[in-house]
């Protein structure tokens, strides 16, 4: 469904904005937390202790988040909070509030986990268990402010509400990507090794998969604010952008920046492409977004590889790779799009 809005339940206060950038605040100092840990690590491998001051902003945005959450919903439960009127809230609150239960359950098995089996390494950063509840959570929590806005009744989103949104969806993003840096084509490797034939079972096949799972990452967000509001002047840039820069800057930083800065200028140079061209195309909004989702992520990737290629002398990646490789991220882009913007509201039983 296009634009649809959760409406404000009765009883339910609206949020205000000043609610909302606070929350966004918390949110930010969490998921910053989480950078400078992740930087840390990557930066210095024999950091092999819990306290540190990296976890002190991890851990003091957690309690932020925590209690700006009980702030907000101070004016919209009874004086004592029962279960009926914990689940009436809307779900602009009850995911965040999920966020915060994953956090902390997250949280304190982090600390008895590193005491009992120590600093997790390498793959094992990725698997702990404890890490999966913490980046959980922070997405739960991130997403708040830009639900927030969503249960108003704005249909397009002025300057403000932009900026709201792209600093939430941002920092709703960068958790999952940072998370998944094992399993992405942004930080480390854009290219193969050149290996002919290429082995199936190598770092080359797996970069494979990080193009793909790289490709849903980054198109998901703009769907989902795409289904709620048209999407506005530069988000899209901007969100691309700012993730690529963000994960070279964290993880590779002692390298070359042009991967990381080709990513962002393709994306730039895409949305003026399909803002200048959308107009002129006679097509329904479904059909447009199937077509951005099919021919966007090639593009970019494409722009990647050329690069690439102009600064190395090779991609890496043979022919059939190469072609293959651009195939099947318009096919993953395309799907994107369908599954995306095919998810509806299930009706609410009588």
């Amino acid at each position: 469904m296009e634009n649809q809005t959760e409406p404000v339940r009765s009883g339910v206060a609206p949020f205000s904005a000043r609610e909302r950038w606070v929350l966004v605040v918390a949110s930010a100092w969490l998921v910053i937390g989480l950078q400078l840990d992740a930087y840390a690590h990557a930066t210095t491998p024999e950091l092999e202790t819990f306290w540190t001051p990296w976890h002190g902003v991890l851990y003091s945005g957690i309690a932020a988040s925590g209690f700006t959450l009980l702030w907000i919903m101070r004016s919209r439960l009874p004086g004592i909070p029962t279960y009926r009127s914990v689940l009436a809230l809307p779900n602009a609150l009850r995911l965040p509030l999920a966020g915060m239960a994953f956090l902390l359950v997250g949280g304190g098995v982090d600390t008895l986990w590193h005491n009992i089996w120590g600093i997790e390494r390498d793959m094992e950063i990725f698997v702990s268990p404890s890490h999966e509840f913490i980046i959980l959570g922070m997405v739960l929590v991130a997403m708040g402010p830009a639900l927030m806005l969503a249960t108003g009744p704005e249909r397009t989103l002025g300057a403000g509400g932009a900026l709201l949104v792209g600093i939430s969806t941002l920092f709703t993003v960068l958790p999952v990507h940072i998370y998944s840096l094992h399993a992405t084509a942004i930080g480390f490797r854009h290219l193969g090794s050149d290996l002919d034939p290429i082995p199936v079972f190598s770092p080359d096949a797996q970069l494979i998969h990080g193009y793909i799972f790289s490709t849903i990452l980054l198109l998901v967000p703009f769907i989902v604010i795409g289904r709620r509001w048209p999407l506005p002047i530069g988000l899209p840039s901007v969100l691309v952008s700012l993730v690529a820069v963000f994960m070279h800057l964290m993880f590779d930083s002692q390298r070359a920046w042009w991967p990381a800065l080709t990513l962002a200028a393709a994306a730039i140079a895409l949305e003026v492409v399909l803002r200048v061209a959308i107009p002129f195309v006679r097509l329904s909004a479904n059909a447009r977004w199937i077509l951005f989702g099919l021919l966007t992520p090639p593009a970019a990737w494409g722009a990647v590889l050329l690069v690439g290629k102009i600064q190395t002398g090779t991609t890496g990646f043979n022919i059939h790779v190469v072609t293959g490789l651009l195939t099947m991220t318009a096919l993953t882009g395309a799907g994107t799009v369908l599954v995306a913007r095919s998810v509806q509201h299930l009706p609410k039983p009588e």
